[in-house]
């Protein structure tokens, strides 16, 4: 059986390279063994320690196109970016890679350490152990059918070992309530007692494009419980964000999410992810100026 914890050759060149590149990698074993790719970028001078963001692909399960369009970040900011491809092939519809791959097909639920969510934090963990992570931060993002990725990665494992996770556009959310069955809620799937409180109390910030409004769009959730949250992305945000608000107020805790509301801005990975940058990195949202490069951009496929 395949050591989780240990990183493989592959892995262990990162740091030895520069550009644009791609690294096979297996998560571990059992449901884990199946291929992904890490499509990484490193600019040229780039020290060994700088930080690290993990991007998260959508439906197009396009990792590549989402480590470009991380790579003016990388190059302005000296960052390391790492970007997984869950394979169609490998990692089939929306249940493998948005849900998490928690359900069979049978409809029984897999031990957690199969995960797709845990995948990444066995990447995570494999970066720590190669020395390839020390003291440095380490980041997760994610667009699309990513940010549904990544909010129920932190709904359901917790964001321990991340210094910042960002959820983009997402087409419906795993909403802070232990009374519906996993997607819609958090029931059903084994989580601990304290999984709200820690999901309330994660950092986790919310990136709403206020033009991701296209109720017809193929790609949009239309489940009843997607229906329920709103008849677009923009719309669902806020729900997400008011159910969070609801949660913590029943518990006595404060909420410690952010949403931000991004103007102009439509159903855009490469937008989100500047956008992202500058929140990390700047340390605040970009003004009207700044998004106006992207504004009311007709999105293309990729952006998916």
């Amino acid at each position: 059986m395949t050591d989780l914890s240990a990183p493989d050759h592959a892995l262990r060149s990162f740091t030895q390279r520069h550009g644009r590149f791609a690294l096979p990698w297996q998560a571990g074993s059992g449901a884990l063994h199946l291929p992904i790719t890490l499509n990484c970028y490193r600019p040229e001078g780039v020290a060994a320690d700088a930080p690290v963001v993990l991007v998260q692909h959508g439906v197009l399960r396009n990792g590549d196109d989402y480590r470009d369009f991380w790579m003016p970040a990388a190059d302005r900011y000296g960052l390391q970016i790492m970007a997984p491809t869950f394979s169609n092939e490998h990692w089939p519809g929306v249940e493998s890679y948005n849900n998490g791959s928690i359900w069979t097909e049978d409809d029984e639920l897999r031990d957690p350490a199969y995960w797709a969510y845990q995948a990444v934090k066995n990447l995570a963990q494999q970066l720590r152990d190669a020395g390839m992570v020390r003291s440095q931060p380490l980041y997760l993002f994610g667009h699309s059918a990513g940010g549904q990725f990544v909010h129920r990665l932190v709904s359901t494992l917790g964001a321990n070992g991340f210094a910042g996770v960002v959820a983009g556009n997402p087409g419906w959310y795993t909403l802070p309530n232990t009374a519906p069955t996993f997607p819609e809620g958090l029931a059903g799937i084994g989580l601990p007692d304290n999984a709200l409180a820690r999901l309330l109390a994660t950092p986790m910030v919310i990136l709403a494009g206020d033009q991701d409004t296209d109720t017809s769009d193929p790609n949009l959730p239309a489940e009843p419980a997607a229906l329920r949250q709103g008849p677009h992305r923009f719309a669902r945000a806020r729900h997400y964000y008011a159910a969070g608000q609801a949660a913590a107020q029943a518990l006595g805790m404060p909420l410690a999410w952010q949403l931000h509301e991004v103007a102009g801005i439509g159903h855009d990975g490469e937008a989100m992810s500047h956008v992202c940058a500058h929140w990390w990195f700047e340390g605040a949202m970009p003004d009207a100026q700044w998004l106006a490069p992207w504004a009311g951009r007709v999105t293309a496929c990729m952006n998916r």
